[in-house]
């Protein structure tokens, strides 16, 4: 039996993780921010106060692998803004990694971001696993900074290093920029973006969670950076298109100027994943369609709630 430590697992994706790794039979400890935060049932609750300074000897005891998916995603401001990116980010990062391998844990994979390789791609140009790393703000750079030391770490001691660069994540329990669209495609908003040309990869926490469950135990992934999405791109008009379907709503869509429209709405973000399904043989479990459905079941449950 596998025994897995989830960091962040009252997360969105930590959720998704934890349920699909009891699913496989998997102990799973999960470890968590306070301890109020719901966990799926069959989670060992494992309660931390700050990741800068959390004591994981005794929680890693027995654990065979670890998913790290905690730290901050959101965006800071401030003069201590990158230093408190690096403290969480980077530097906790690696203090876990270390403690790990000296509790004999074999596997860390850690969730990194497809911001690391930039901000944007051309239309016909995605991003490939063998990029140079081009991180533009200061949460792309402690993912940086990060995957750098957790390779100065396998180095040292050892340990199987993972990296994922997803790009955006959506599903059930999904917030942020995707909730809000959401919102705005229930609410039977008109919204701006008919003239847009533009191609986006996103990837369903389920299909994120499978891949991170299998990079856990796969022999084939050790000390691999990979990048990971669903296997079809999206324009925004084509992903609010979607949404709208799943919710059963009308889309809203009227032409404007994409050049006075905010950057990331209108711009490409697309990846290429071919050398991550072949070389770990894995295939995405959900198509965009049903995760979408999933997404939109969730919301409308916690609509009507």
């Amino acid at each position: 039996m596998t025994r897995v430590l989830v960091t962040g697992a009252s997360g969105f994706i930590g959720n998704a993780v934890c349920i699909d790794a009891l699913a496989k039979g998997w102990k799973v400890r999960g470890a968590v921010r306070g301890d109020r935060r719901p966990l799926p049932d069959g989670v060992e609750r494992w309660p931390i106060a700050d990741l800068r300074d959390a004591a994981w000897e005794p929680a890693l005891q027995g654990i065979d692998a670890v998913v790290h998916l905690a730290g901050i995603a959101h965006e800071l401001h401030g003069q201590n803004a990158e230093q408190t990116y690096h403290a969480v980010n980077c530097a906790a990062t690696e203090r876990l990694a270390r403690a790990a391998a000296r509790a004999g844990v074999r596997r860390f994979v850690f969730a990194s971001s497809i911001k690391v390789n930039g901000e944007s791609t051309p239309l016909e140009r995605p991003f490939h696993a063998g990029d140079a790393p081009s991180p533009q703000d200061r949460y792309a750079r402690s993912k940086w900074d990060a995957e750098q030391a957790l390779d100065r770490v396998a180095a040292e001691t050892g340990l199987e290093r993972v990296v994922i660069r997803p790009p955006l994540v959506y599903g059930p329990g999904v917030g942020a920029n995707f909730l809000r669209l959401m919102r705005l495609v229930d609410r039977a908003i008109a919204l701006p973006f008919g003239s847009v040309r533009n191609r986006r990869s996103l990837i369903y926490a389920g299909n994120l969670s499978d891949l991170m469950l299998l990079c856990a135990n796969s022999s084939a992934a050790a000390g691999k950076t990979l990048l990971a999405c669903d296997g079809e791109d999206l324009s925004t008009p084509e992903l609010i298109r979607r949404i709208a379907k799943s919710l059963g709503r009308r889309t809203r869509l009227w032409p404007f100027p994409s050049s006075l429209l905010p950057g990331k709405l209108v711009q490409s973000l697309a990846i290429d994943a071919d050398e991550t399904r072949r070389s770990l043989q894995w295939r995405p479990r959900f198509t965009v369609d049903e995760g979408m459905a999933h997404a939109a079941a969730w919301y409308r449950s916690r609509r009507s709630a």
